[in-house]
């Protein structure tokens, strides 16, 4: 064999013995020879001696087979760089398959392979080239020193070039996938355990170690110490603490150093890399078990950047946290964080029997408004502070509202005797000294029931809201038949909704007569709503819900348009002076349209205004006046008749009495039932008197005997209403009775 080389062109050197592949040496290349010709072996090794390319020699691996070299690449394949490899050994394509194990079975694609036959023919060159990714198919006979030289320096330079593509393409799927992975944690915790873990898998070594910070907002400490914020190995206890609590000078100073400097420190295994994006800055300590290579440090440097940016988002992402679940001011729980910790609580089987309380600052908006949101906010942080520093860590405190405090804990504890004498000593805002009255919300948890925590708030803030109204105390426990009252509430409030969206309310009148002659001059119309079982709900139920939940404002316009309508058709029927009065809420002339509504329906229908009268009570004046009064003058002006209802009943000032642009008053049912009994008649004969001094017309409610009627006459009253002349009605029904009236007074 010998004897077919070019043996002029080779250098023979003193014969080495074999080099066995030294993981440790990172300055060779590895040249795997395979050939059943040991002789071949020998030519090579000495051909190639003391070749060096790109500063690194060659170390050479040796197989006698194609099993052999299987062997070999099954131990350092993924060190090989190139396979000096013989087609035909101990079959004719034992070379191929040594081919085929390297790309197919270990799938590695950098290491180059130069193919060389004495026996031409046995292997389709181009076939295989393509096939297999040969990098070379030579004739032993063709390879002379020169040409064996060459074709090993392109090859290695062929291998580095694949390899360090390979690597950078790993690096970044790992960078990549490592980033991912780690934006997923939404916790400083989490994402800092991952940043240890992350990069011991991206060098490939077990490491251990920890990612420090200054406290500040991330851990809410008020310090600005470096704290560990996540660890891997044996440093995860130490999560959250000091790093000083590691009891180790060299992490301390080292870390201290990097925060520093603001820089990576490298040492004798020992590494520390800076973390930095927008200001948010960190230090990964990691405890190696020896130096991290020049290539590691690349990938590291190219991860840190993109790491560096997801530390500052779930940075951001702690203080949205903190922004959703934490009070700003007073650092306490929030309404939703309050909420968590009751359906936490309800859910924990507890010894003890648990009380939430609704603590409610009256008059807060007082303060705020008339010594400024800078001394509120320091009266809010009073508070809080007061309540932590009255009641321990047993008891949970949260800011659920402006001026409203959470507390949860044992039931003997939160107690309204304990909440007030919180509350007994004056509280300093600025430069202000001031006292604190309360209104206090209590739920007791149920042990055997488990209620959601938003279910328990909701309680008692039901509790809270019925404590407002109760004279005598400022607190109130809830209780069962509480929740039901108010769920009756709301299934009303739904009910007549649907009702009205299926005009199934009703519009009823009520003759209205001229006392002296008995001659129907108009009539009230009154909402009537069908219970469905044949009877009607009380208007003293379901119009205050109608008006609390906003639902007043179409009904009323309904009633209106209604009352135009049978206005007209009343016209028709030979009735054109009949007038209809309507009762109007606060709600409604909050609406900036009511009086271009109540215009547009009057020319709508072409109605004289003076026919439709408003109905106003002395407690909607009370609520609005300026905006009662201004939509009453405009109404007024235009026409509209307006009257004064239930008059004497509440407490209304004179004075505004005076500014209203009234028609009429209407003497109030009460103060006429019993007249000649006592001195109510006193009562409805001033009234009667001052309206006659106003200038304004009288209507007496509720007229139901005969003897009413007349003394009511005699006081000077104008009109009268009630059982004695006609009751409420369907308008089919008051069509009639017009008709009976008529004839009866014809």
């Amino acid at each position: 064999m010998s004897a077919e080389y070019d043996n002029d062109e080779l250098v023979f050197l003193d014969e080495d013995s074999h080099q066995e592949l030294d993981d440790k040496n990172k300055r060779q290349w590895n040249i795997l020879i395979v050939d059943d010709d040991e002789e071949i072996h020998t030519v090579t090794k000495l051909a190639l001696s003391g070749l060096v390319v790109h500063d690194r020699t060659l170390n050479f691996l040796h197989a006698n087979s194609a099993k052999q070299a299987k062997e070999v690449l099954d131990e350092h394949g993924r060190d090989v760089a190139i396979l000096l490899l013989d087609v035909v050994m101990e079959t004719d394509d034992a070379g191929l398959t040594v081919v085929e194990y390297l790309r197919e079975t270990l799938k590695l694609n950098e290491p180059r392979i130069i193919l060389r036959t004495g026996q031409p023919g046995f292997a389709p060159e181009e076939q295989i080239i393509k096939t297999y990714d040969i990098n070379d198919y030579k004739m032993k006979t063709e390879l002379t020193r020169a040409k064996l030289l060459t074709t090993v320096i392109s090859s290695i330079r062929s291998y580095q070039q694949i390899l360090t593509i390979n690597q950078s393409r790993l690096g970044l799927q790992k960078i990549i996938h490592s980033s991912a992975n780690l934006l997923e944690e939404h916790s400083i915790k989490g994402f800092c355990e991952g940043i240890v873990t992350q990069i011991s898998s991206l060098i490939g070594l077990e490491a251990e170690g920890i990612v420090c910070a200054r406290a500040g907002s991330v851990l809410d400490r008020e310090d600005d110490g470096v704290y560990v914020l996540g660890a891997a190995g044996d440093y995860a206890p130490y999560i959250n603490e000091r790093i000083e609590e590691l009891h180790n000078e060299l992490i301390v100073d080292s870390v201290s150093r990097c925060l520093r400097q603001k820089e990576h420190i490298f040492g004798e295994g020992v590494s520390i890399l800076y973390l930095n994006s927008s200001g948010f800055e960190a230090a990964v300590y990691l405890n190696l078990s020896h130096d991290i290579s020049d290539l590691d440090r690349q990938l590291l440097e190219v991860f840190l950047t993109s790491i560096s940016v997801g530390y500052e988002n779930v940075y951001l992402f702690h203080e949205l946290r903190n922004a959703a679940f934490r009070d700003w001011l007073t650092r306490l729980p929030n309404r939703n964080e309050f909420i968590k910790i009751l359906d936490m609580q309800s859910k924990v089987n507890q010894n003890t029997q648990l009380c939430a309380a609704l603590v409610d600052v009256n008059q807060f908006s007082d303060i705020n408004d008339g010594l400024g949101q800078e001394t509120g906010n320091e009266l809010l942080k009073a508070v809080a502070n007061r309540l932590n520093e009255s009641f321990g860590a047993d008891v949970q405190k949260g800011r659920i509202a402006a001026d409203v405090f959470g507390l949860l804990g044992p039931a003997n504890v939160v107690t309204p005797d304990k909440i007030n004498a919180a509350f007994q000593q004056p509280f300093t805002a600025d430069d202000h000294t001031m006292p604190l009255n309360v209104t206090i919300g209590l739920c007791e948890l149920d042990d055997k029931n488990k209620v959601l925590g938003v279910d328990l708030l909701k309680r008692t803030n039901i509790a809270l809201n019925r404590a407002k109204k109760v004279p005598n105390t400022n607190y109130e426990y809830f209780a069962p038949e509480i929740e039901e009252q108010t769920t009756w509430r709301l299934h009303l409030i739904r009910r007549l909704r649907s009702d009205f969206a299926n005009r199934k309310l009703e519009l009823w009148s009520q003759p209205q007569i001229e006392l002296a002659s008995e001659k129907v001059i108009g009539m009230e119309g009154l909402l009537r709503w069908p219970d469905g079982n044949g009877g009607y709900i009380s208007p003293a139920e379901f119009v205050p819900l109608a008006e609390y939940s906003g639902l007043i404002v179409d009904i009323g316009h309904w009633v209106l348009e209604e009352s135009c309508r049978r206005l007209q058709e009343l016209k028709k029927l030979g009735y054109p002076h009949l007038r209809v009065a309507v009762n109007v809420s606060i709600p409604q002339f909050r609406d900036p349209e009511f009086v271009n509504k109540v215009k547009r329906l009057l020319t709508e229908y072409n109605l004289p205004p003076s026919l439709l009268e408003l109905e106003i009570t002395e407690s909607v004046v009370m609520d609005e006046p300026q905006i009662v009064i201004d939509a009453l003058t405009d109404l007024k002006e235009f026409g509209v008749t307006i009257a004064i209802d239930d008059f004497g009943t509440g407490f209304s000032s004179m004075s505004y009495l005076q500014k209203l642009p009234l028609h009429r008053l209407k003497v109030d049912r009460s103060f006429v039932k019993d007249i000649g009994v006592g001195e109510s008649a006193l009562i409805a004969e001033t009234i009667v008197t001052l309206g006659n001094k106003l200038g304004l017309v009288t209507i007496a409610e509720g007229i139901e005997k005969r003897e009413q009627a007349n003394h009511m006459i005699k006081l000077g009253c104008d009109e009268a209403q009630g059982y004695l002349f006609g009751k409420p009605m369907p308008f089919n029904e008051l069509i009639a009775f017009l008709a009976e009236h008529d004839a009866n007074n014809g």
